[in-house]
């Protein structure tokens, strides 16, 4: 059994709370509204949540939810705080982060005296960097103590949706934190033992990110449904019936291969069906600003890694990989050669290494690549990759051929690298290499 203070007690302080006192441990509420203090004391909840009115009353009956409104008592009396108070936007859009602050500065000054460890893990919603660059440091000065020795801290983001929280807290699809100390993750192991999904343990900042990432990703898919309920309807079609369908398969439409951060899409589906979409759209007057935002975006990553090329200085630079995805020697809308032809109009010289693209040029008589941005392509080609290595000033890796791994991971020490496909996982941006998304 754990002793635990929860400050805040909105939605998800109110959830959190029951369901810990629940689950065998002892839980003081905390919240400056004496309303939802004697709410909690009197076996009620604060919020409209299917269940959790009867979960507080039990809470009360088996002595092991309390609220109060005194942060120094239930300091005092607990080993861990969740720190569950609200970040509402402000006018201009960022968060209001007053609450996180106050919180913050309340449970270090009440810290200070303590002389056992007190672990503080925030559960509110915050952008990357908040943990480490505001309330650890206000902690640290209201305390006395240093994070990690003098008091544990960690970010345990929630996922729970309004109408089955208490489901989702029982049954999280997701789970992840970041802690600073070994009690602090002891805690959080602990108190997710039951959960039937794996626990993904990461930086602070990190799992700050997870949490947007969830729910943009969230609110991206309610906005493309949207549109595609919007352009079915302007074809006499049941959207709900589309996307029924669409989310049926598991292999690729619901596959986290799309969701993999990279370089741009291509291929002679994905940009083309788009556009066609798009157009049907507008023929139909259907505003779809998710989709028209699509190829713009696109694009968008095509100039990001020009960019980052063309800040390299390099003049003679080699591709790894043109196809539009490994293992093809599809050229069609390949971003690849998109890339390529943007540096040769720059008076940059392109040498090319893809063993796909170049066993079907040396199957087909003449130049099968006569049609596509890069007439002069089958001129570009070098057949061994050490050699394409030892005469460029700089390297694109565009697509990843596990036998090219060792090769380019030694080249990248010394040589510029801009790596568009991740060419192994503990690779992140440093030095001569630089990866587009890490």
């Amino acid at each position: 059994m754990a002793r635990i203070s929860v400050f805040g007690i909105g939605y998800v302080g109110a959830v959190a709370a029951a369901c810990l006192a629940r689950d065998g441990h002892k839980v003081i509420a905390v919240d400056v509204d004496e309303d939802k203090v004697d709410l909690i004391n009197r076996g009620q909840s604060p919020i409209v949540e299917e269940g959790l009115g009867a979960l507080i009353a039990k809470g009360i009956d088996n002595d092991r939810l309390f609220a109060t409104s005194d942060a120094s008592f239930a300091i005092d009396q607990t080993d861990v705080s969740l720190v569950c108070v609200g970040t509402p936007s402000d006018p201009s859009g960022a968060l209001d982060l007053t609450y996180i602050k106050e919180v913050s500065r309340q449970i270090g000054q009440e810290m200070r005296e303590k002389e056992t460890l007190h672990s503080v893990i925030l559960r509110s919603t915050v952008l990357p960097g908040t943990s480490e660059d505001i309330c650890i440091p206000l902690i640290e000065r209201h305390s006395g103590k240093t994070a990690g020795r003098g008091f544990g801290f960690g970010y345990y983001p929630e996922f729970l949706r309004e109408g089955s929280a208490i489901d989702d807290y029982d049954d999280a699809g997701l789970v992840v934190f970041g802690a600073l100390d070994e009690a602090t993750r002891n805690f959080l192991h602990m108190v997710n033992a039951t959960q039937d999904c794996c626990l993904h343990e990461v930086g602070l900042r990190t799992a700050e990110m997870v949490k947007y990432t969830s729910n943009s990703w969230r609110a991206t898919k309610v906005t493309f449904a949207n549109e595609i309920g919007n352009i079915s309807k302007a074809c006499g079609l049941d959207g709900q019936e589309v996307m029924d369908v669409l989310c049926a398969d598991h292999k690729v439409s619901m596959s986290p291969k799309f969701l993999r951060p990279g370089f741009a899409f291509g291929g002679s589906c994905l940009p083309k069906d788009i556009r066609a979409l798009k157009h049907l759209a507008d023929r139909t007057q259907t505003p779809t600003p998710l989709l028209s935002a699509v190829l713009d975006a696109n694009d968008a990553q095509v100039a990001r890694a020009e960019r980052m090329v063309r800040d390299s200085g390099a003049r003679h630079v080699g591709f790894v990989g043109i196809s539009f995805k490994p293992g093809t020697d599809d050229l069609r809308e390949s971003p690849l050669v998109e890339l390529a032809a943007r540096l040769v109009m720059q008076g940059i010289t392109v040498s090319v290494f893809d063993p796909y693209v170049a066993q079907l040029a040396a199957q087909q008589d003449g130049d099968p690549f006569r049609n596509s941005k890069l007439p002069y392509l089958k001129q570009m080609l070098v057949q061994e990759l050490p050699a394409l290595v030892a005469a460029t000033d700089a390297l694109v890796i565009g697509n990843f051929y596990a036998e090219t791994v060792e090769i380019l991971g030694a080249a990248s020490v010394t040589k510029p690298t801009i790596d568009l496909t991740r060419l192994r996982r503990d690779m992140v941006s440093t030095g001569t290499y630089e990866g587009i998304c890490w």
